[in-house]
């Protein structure tokens, strides 16, 4: 009897090991909604790594909300735990076959945005940093190996609201004297880099891509008090920023899956799912859906970031946004839930459960 029990308890402690290493891995780029601390080894103005943020996570680690960040939350959701910032010393030999977060705060499509915080990684940076890691990871197990390790990996991009934000709608800053662009022809700009970027990922191995659009960036606190006539509601025009760039996107992703022969680029709808979210807040046991929690200055609590000097609203759950410019991790929950198990509305050929699953 106790054999066949001692038995029994190595065979579920081997099964447990081998599910633990066929997880596939998780790669992670993108802004600060995903940044889980590589900002905090960077000389930039665009940094959480100071109270009251992280409140909820038990301490600040550069993460921009008070607890976790969506890819924080569809990791653990998975099995596949947080996933390290590419930049901590500890990011390092086998680590780095689970997955690395290369998301930086401030970073953009275009290498010009978010040049008013200093220092940043833009899309491009990260996906040489992505390279570096690839060469490693190759010199480690080998070819074949690593080729298999990123066919299974999960890919996520975040990007795009940093050009918007401070890039676009901040001309004196990164345009200087010269002629602002049309909306559309600067949206035909990202799409044309983000193109060639995507493209780049895959020729390095990613398979399962999933991009994100979006979300309503208008209505975001900063927005709300930087554009004070709107009264109540979201600022119209960064949203029509928005809404112009997101069918280009998702045209893209299709366009992608057409040419690039075994690919799954997945388009995650997330103005979709905010929209959802801030038009009907109560249902979603929400109370403010306007105002930041961390706050100074505003009557929306946008004119500020979240630091040290800020209150902090009693019921963090309440608040969908954190601070003047990121979602809380009520919201960020809410949000993950919907792209790991939603439907085509929400994200779209496959949702994350049925492409990790693939």
């Amino acid at each position: 009897m106790a054999e066949t029990v001692l038995r029994v308890f190595i065979v579920l402690v081997m099964f447990s090991i081998s599910t633990s290493k066929d997880l596939p891995a998780n790669f992670v780029f993108g802004d600060s909604l995903v940044d889980v601390g590589n900002n905090n080894y960077l000389l930039t103005l665009s940094r959480a790594n100071c109270i009251p943020n992280g409140i909820d996570f038990g301490r600040p680690t550069g993460r921009f909300t008070n607890g976790r960040t969506i890819v924080d939350i569809i990791g653990q959701e998975l099995g596949l735990g947080l996933t390290p910032p590419y930049l901590a010393p500890s990011t390092v030999g086998s680590v780095v076959l689970k997955g690395v977060n290369y998301a930086s705060g401030g970073g953009g499509i275009l290498n010009l945005t978010g040049k008013i915080f200093g220092g940043r990684l833009n899309f491009d940076a990260q996906i040489d940093n992505f390279a570096n890691n690839r060469q490693n990871i190759i010199s480690s197990i080998g070819l074949p190996a690593s080729l298999n390790l990123f066919k299974r990996a999960l890919f996520s991009v975040t990007m795009g609201s940093n050009d918007f934000i401070n890039n676009y709608l901040t001309p004196s800053v990164t345009f200087g004297e010269q002629k602002l662009p049309s909306p559309e022809v600067f949206v035909a700009t990202m799409i044309s880099r983000l193109r060639g970027q995507l493209t780049r990922l895959f020729n390095l191995g990613a398979r399962k891509i999933i991009v994100v659009n979006v979300g309503p960036i208008g209505c975001i606190p900063f927005q709300r008090d930087a554009n004070l006539v709107a009264g109540d509601s979201c600022a119209a025009f960064p949203n029509q920023l928005a809404k112009l760039f997101n069918p280009e996107l998702k045209n893209l992703v299709a366009e992608l899956n057409s040419n690039l022969a075994g690919s799954k680029f997945v388009y995650a709808d997330v103005y979709h799912i905010l929209e959802d979210i801030l038009q009907n807040y109560v249902a979603y046991g929400f109370d403010n859906p306007s105002s930041a929690c961390c706050h100074v200055a505003g009557r929306f609590g946008g004119l500020i970031p979240c630091g040290p000097p800020s209150k902090v609203c009693l019921d963090r759950s309440k608040y969908v946004f954190w601070d003047p410019y990121h979602p809380s991790e009520a919201a960020n929950i809410v949000v993950a839930k919907r792209l790991l198990d939603g439907g085509s509305s929400d994200i779209s050929p496959l949702n994350i459960r049925q492409l990790f699953q693939s």
